[in-house]
């Protein structure tokens, strides 16, 4: 509504027209109207406690973007309506210039609506004395007999959710950290809702002690309590028919339509969850999707994908997360009840009906195939395909996925799938498939398993380790896969940074291998807090500071958070030449010129060799056996010409010519190098 907006009592001819018009009031003295009012725009419509009314001058225009059907149906028509209040019980409520009521079937009570609003044919809408609109409520992630729960609040990241939710050894971290959260709520207690300015709300039952963001759409919903849905003009936020959502937080840019079901759950910024979707004691963080499914207890993390009916998410820690059709979890042993849980680390794959019994902990990137019925940690081997066998035993393959085209893929694909729109993004998201975290547990892996390569019996088929089981014919192959990997990383980046002083020559690179990068903190380990990578000393150097108060607001927070973000290039940097010296056992500031023309020459062999692999996975989908069922009815010659038609060639894939365009870049790349050295 208008800041400037004065009110004044009705005049006496205002108040004729409003009574002719069947307008009833409890005072109308406590009725105020802003300059412009018309009150011919207010027709049978009841005032009780003090209103307030702006302007009624103009028309409501369609909602901008038109993403619901009533919204398409509105802006395809050019459809305006009159702004003004119709068939409506207003109590106690402040109404912005040039906005739009009609139709209510209870009344609307205790409410700010701002300016451009439209509100139509609502049942109730209603803000009880106290209310925190969500703000507040204790969601009981990860472990669904509690003792991890997360107070979710509007500005809430998926940072500050995960160390409240997963740090419990530190309890002074976690009553500051719920301090943080419960000052905000304080804030945002409020005896009056607000409605922001440019929302739409359409044909919903209920709605009670509900704020709702600007530009936002409420379209068919069913009942709406206790919560908020954020919203501006950059990100609006849809919200569509039948939801039912209670104690619930809803962030910019997410759509929640088609028979939603949710209590207790935070839903971040650009998610998309429908068609018949439940969830309960949850929280899914930016850019998830969920559909069809139901979670309990899930701390969803960035990427998080559930799209398919039978799926059941429970009890578990997920970020870019693909979970195939069934996918299953069980966190009940029936001892102590449900109090186990699972840890996925990122970019994991569940495959149809694939089944896993809490608990679990698997490491990143890696395939979760079959019904494992037995408990299994295998967090230091990424890359891995774990397939359960007949007694629910996990099989593991170490690495097998490090150059499978689905992971090269991935890695674009989530950047180019960002929906978050504006400049407040909340979460911090690093998108990175090949980084201090994963090739860190790569030579860590190697390391395990050339210890049991040496110490296992030639005469012994399986080996077991950490609740799985590998071959032990695999141990070799695994390290030279992982091996690939880690060279092509480190020399990546070493390159990269010798190309920026190459005409200086080797003593050039060799300074600039050798200045300190600013402000940069080395850690052996790093550490993924809900999708943000970082050293592990940066996370214990922001958890010291929000104990010892230093950090006291989520400002604060969000602050030290993308500043360990913005410094996460030159503390990859110093972590690269700490490896580099451990992998390659030489210091890159005494690098010789034979050593660096070495390392050239190592980098185009496991680059070329590391791309050469993923177009051997990619040519699989083009072979006799993906072939099957093409050609239908038609002779065998028609099969092929049916498959070109649908898929296309594998020499004209656009992904497949960019692989070769990287194995050619490689190559000239490396010529530049060593004759410009």
């Amino acid at each position: 509504m208008s800041q400037q907006n004065t009110y004044r009592n009705l005049k006496q001819a205002e108040l004729k027209i409003l009574q002719d018009q069947g307008c009833i009031a409890e005072d109308w003295n406590l009725v105020e109207v802003a300059d412009g009012f018309d009150p011919a725009r207010v027709r049978n419509t009841q005032f009780l406690g003090r209103v307030r009314i702006g302007r009624l001058t103009d028309n409501v225009k369609p909602a901008g973007g038109g993403h619901d059907r009533t919204q398409r149906c509105w802006a395809a028509e050019g459809l305006e309506k009159p702004s003004g209040i119709y068939n409506a019980t207003i109590a106690d409520c402040t109404i912005g210039d040039n906005t739009r009521i009609s139709s209510i079937g209870v009344h609307i009570a205790n409410y700010d609506i701002a300016s451009d609003v439209c509100i139509e044919n609502v049942a109730a809408m209603a803000t009880c004395p106290g209310a925190t609109f969500g703000n507040g409520v204790e969601v009981v992630a990860l472990n669904e007999a509690g003792g991890r729960e997360v107070v979710i609040f509007d500005e809430l990241s998926v940072q500050f959710a995960y160390l409240m939710c997963l740090h419990r050894y530190r309890p002074v971290l976690i009553k500051n950290l719920s301090e943080i959260a419960r000052s905000y709520v304080e804030k945002v207690c409020c005896d009056r809702g607000k409605i922001g300015q440019g929302a739409r709300i359409f044909s919903t039952t209920e709605i009670l002690d509900l704020n709702v963001g600007p530009h936002a759409v409420i379209n068919t919903a069913a009942s709406l309590v206790n919560g908020t849905i954020l919203s501006s003009a950059e990100a609006p936020t849809l919200v569509g028919s039948n939801v039912v959502a209670e104690d619930f937080i809803i962030a910019e840019g997410t759509s929640v339509t088609g028979t939603v079901n949710l209590k207790k759950v935070y839903i971040g910024q650009g998610c998309r969850i429908g068609n018949q979707f439940s969830a309960e004691n949850s929280l899914f963080f930016a850019n998830s999707e969920a559909f069809l499914g139901e979670a309990c207890s899930v701390f969803a993390g960035p990427f998080t994908v559930s799209h398919h009916k039978s799926t059941l998410l429970i009890a578990c820690l997920l970020s870019f997360y693909n979970a195939g059709s069934g996918t299953n979890q069980s966190n009940h042993m029936y001892k102590l009840g449900p109090v186990h849980e699972g840890k996925l680390e990122r970019g994991i794959k569940a495959g149809s009906f694939s089944y896993v019994i809490w608990p679990c902990k698997v490491g990143p990137f890696s395939i979760l195939l079959g019904k494992h019925t037995r408990s299994f940690d295998t967090s230091d081997f990424p890359f891995a395909h774990l397939e359960a066998d007949a007694n629910g035993r996990c099989s593991m393959v170490p690495g097998l996925y490090l150059t499978a085209v689905g992971t090269m893929r991935d890695e674009a694909k989530w950047r180019s799938r960002d929906r978050r729109k504006g400049t407040k993004k909340r979460d911090i998201i690093s998108f990175d498939v090949f980084s201090p975290y994963t090739v860190g547990k790569m030579i860590k892996a190697c390391s395990i398993l050339k210890h049991l390569q040496e110490n296992t019996d030639r005469s012994v088929e399986d080996v077991a380790m950490n609740g799985v089981r590998m071959k032990r014919v695999l141990l070799r192959t695994s390290q030279k896969l992982y091996r690939t990997g880690i060279e092509m990383y480190l020399l990546e980046k070493i390159l990269a940074k010798a190309e920026k002083y190459i005409d200086g020559g080797i003593e050039k690179i060799r300074k600039a291998f050798a200045t300190p990068a600013a402000g940069a903190v080395y850690s052996r380990v790093w550490v993924d807090i809900g999708g943000q990578l970082m050293p592990r000393q940066r996370l214990l150097d922001v958890t010291a500071a929000i104990e010892s108060g230093k950090i006291a607001d989520f400002k604060t927070f969000n602050t030290e958070m993308e500043k360990i973000h913005q410094a996460a290039e030159n503390d990859e940097w110093l972590w690269v030449k700490n490896a580099y010296k451990e992998v390659f056992n030489r210091d890159l500031e005494k690098l010789a010129k034979a050593e660096f023309i070495e390392d050239v020459e190592s980098y185009q062999k496991a680059k070329t060799k590391f791309l050469k692999l993923v177009l051997v996975d990619a040519e699989k989908e083009f072979n006799e056996i993906s072939r099957t069922g093409f050609g239908q009815d038609g002779s065998a010659d028609d099969l092929g010409e049916d498959f070109r038609q649908v898929r296309g060639q594998y020499d004209q894939n656009k992904f497949v010519r960019q692989i070769h365009d990287n194995i050619k870049e490689t190559e000239r790349r490396v010529k530049r190098l060593k004759e410009k050295i």
